[in-house]
């Protein structure tokens, strides 16, 4: 299991230099994000995905949720328009519920595209003013040792957290 790292850098000499110490410490490259305001340049180092820097994944398990509830509550609603009985409309209750999730989920996704990540609305105004922001996928067992590291290369870095769990797959 993997945690998130949150740290905010000055500039961008700084997060250069931090990217080849944690390549040093063996942290994956794949597994270090680095977000920026849109006017700066991060060249060649590694930026945060879409998934990462918009609600898209937030936005599907909402659209998932509450598509799949409307759908339900109108699949109940179908059953005495349709003239069915409970037990035979439980399939369309059910296939109702399906479409709805998955229809929410579509369209909340298309919302969501644009929309920045809620978990880093804190990092916003920094952002604007020129930081930048890593953030870094480190086994449990390294979070102590990475988060010394950068902080006794790094003073000027600014920790900002870490988050409790990340999923095995990416």
């Amino acid at each position: 299991m993997r945690r998130r790292l949150y740290f905010l850098l000055p500039h961008l000499d700084s997060a250069r230099q931090t990217h080849n110490e944690l390549l040093l410490a063996r942290v994956e490259e794949r597994h270090m994000h680095f977000l920026a305001d849109e006017d700066v340049d991060l060249q060649d180092l590694p930026q945060a995905t879409l998934l990462q820097r918009s609600d898209l994944v937030h936005g599907v398990q909402l659209g998932l949720i509450y598509g799949g509830v409307t759908g339900v509550f109108a699949g109940l609603i179908s059953i005495p328009v349709l003239g069915m009985t409970l037990k035979s409309g439980g399939i369309v209750v059910l296939a109702i519920a399906i479409a709805g999730a998955l229809m929410g989920a579509w369209s909340a996704s298309m919302v969501a595209v644009g929309i920045p990540n809620f978990r880093l609305k804190r990092f916003e105004s920094a952002l604007q003013r020129g930081h930048i922001l890593v953030m870094l996928d480190v086994p449990k067992e390294r979070v102590d040792e990475v988060t010394a590291m950068i902080k006794s290369h790094h003073p000027e870095a600014d920790m900002h957290g870490v988050e409790p769990s990340l999923p095995a797959f990416p």
